[in-house]
């Protein structure tokens, strides 16, 4: 019974092939909202879940949350759709909940984790949005130079993006150095395939800075920046973000 619990966990804390269902739904919402939503109860409702399982979770199951995590960090590296981009990134990210869980994490933290891992991304889907209404569609090759014709929009993307794939004193940046701790002492292997995910991140993330903000802009494709009442609201985030970083990067030491 425990193991089926486990399997159903898989659905939401995102296992390969079962992680196959958070990208379809996420497309077929067509407004940012539900997918929002989705972003934030997903991997929520798995940690609820793993709660129920009330035995620990075999370790076969730490190999292939790993292996879902560098599937959907290396999918990320090709896909041209935003909305896409961060459902792969949520996946990878999430898979990785198994990381703490398997490690005896109480059920707040794991919660926390989950929490931080999809709040980033809200707001790289908000950013999303944006570009969606501009130019009718959110792809990287459609238009670029943005850093030149949306320079507010481009400063935002690309903090978002640093967040996104846990650079230093983003909150994410501490729940990767937590779960290395946790693999180190008795599982550097594990410690290897979790650099190589932290790598393809910042990889994919790099590669969509470039497609988006780098470049000549396209003729044709003027557009509003972002006015000063969102910059002030993902500054607020973002800040926030930073401070609880901040805060959990120093408690690790």
């Amino acid at each position: 019974m425990e193991s089926l619990i486990h399997l159903l966990v898989g659905l939401f804390v995102p296992l390969f092939p079962f992680s196959m269902v958070i990208p379809r739904l996420s497309g077929a919402m067509s407004a940012v909202g539900p997918r929002i939503i989705l972003l934030l109860a997903w991997p929520q409702l798995g940690v609820l879940l793993m709660g129920m399982a009330g035995s620990a979770p075999p370790e076969w199951l730490l190999p292939w949350a790993l292996f879902t995590s560098v599937l959907y960090a290396v999918r990320a590296l090709v896909v041209r759709d935003m909305a896409l981009w961060v459902s792969y990134l949520a996946i990878s990210s999430w898979a990785l909940l198994w990381v703490a869980y398997l490690h005896g994490a109480a059920a707040s933290v794991l919660h926390l984790y989950a929490f931080l891992f999809s709040a980033p991304l809200v707001l790289l889907s908000l950013l999303g949005a944006a570009l969606e209404s501009r130019f009718g569609a959110a792809y990287t090759g459609l238009y670029g130079g943005l850093g030149q014709t949306l320079p507010r929009f481009s400063v935002l993307l690309t903090l978002v993006v640093l967040a996104v794939v846990a650079t230093p004193l983003f909150p994410t940046f501490a729940v990767m150095i937590s779960m290395f701790l946790d693999l180190l002492p008795s599982m550097p292997l594990a410690v290897v395939v979790l650099s190589a995910v932290w790598l393809l991140w910042s990889w994919a993330g790099a590669r969509l800075l470039h497609d988006l903000v780098v470049g000549p802009p396209a003729e044709g494709r003027g557009a509003a920046d972002l006015g000063v009442a969102s910059i002030s609201a993902f500054a607020v985030a973002l800040l926030a973000l930073l401070v609880t970083g901040a805060y959990l990067v120093g408690g690790l030491t």
